[in-house]
C-alpha cells in the first residue's frame, strides 16, 4: 500500500511560505507625517498603522533618513499598540542640515524587520 504523507510535506511548505509573506504584507504603514521647527532642531511626529498582535508582534521604531540615505533620527516604540490604531509619537531634537527640503521615513516591526514602503516629508519653515 502506498502512503500518500509524503504529498502532505510540499503543501504545507507551501502555505507556510503564503502565510509568511502574508504577514511580511502586513508590515507598519506610515499614515502621516508631520514636521516642525523646534528652535534649531526639528520635532517630526509619525503616526502608524500596524496589526499589533501583542509582544509577539507589533511596530517597534521608526527612523529620519537623510536625502543622502544617513539616519538623522530614530524613535524606538517600546510596546503594542493593539487597542490603538493609527497611533502617533513623535520625535524631537532632530538636526537636519540647512537647506534640506525633504526627508525621508520608514517603520519597522519586531518580526518582519524594516517596512518597504518610504514615506517623503517636506519641509518647510
Amino acid at each position: 500500500m502506498k502512503s500518500h504523507r509524503p504529498a502532505l510535506v510540499p503543501a504545507v511548505a507551501m502555505l507556510a511560505g503564503l502565510l509568511a509573506a502574508a504577514a511580511h504584507a502586513d508590515g507598519p504603514q506610515i499614515v502621516d507625517a508631520t514636521a516642525a521647527r523646534d528652535g534649531s532642531a526639528w520635532r517630526i511626529a509619525v503616526t502608524l498603522r500596524h496589526p499589533d498582535t501583542g509582544w509577539d508582534h507589533y511596530a517597534d521604531g521608526w527612523e529620519v533618513l537623510g536625502p543622502d540615505g544617513s539616519r538623522l533620527g530614530f524613535r524606538e516604540l517600546f510596546h503594542p499598540h493593539v487597542n490603538e490604531q493609527p497611533f502617533t509619537r513623535a520625535l524631537g531634537g532632530i538636526d537636519i542640515p540647512d537647506g534640506t527640503a525633504e526627508v525621508t521615513i520608514r517603520a519597522r516591526c519586531n518580526v518582519d524587520g524594516w517596512g518597504e514602503a518610504m514615506h517623503v516629508l517636506h519641509l518647510t519653515d
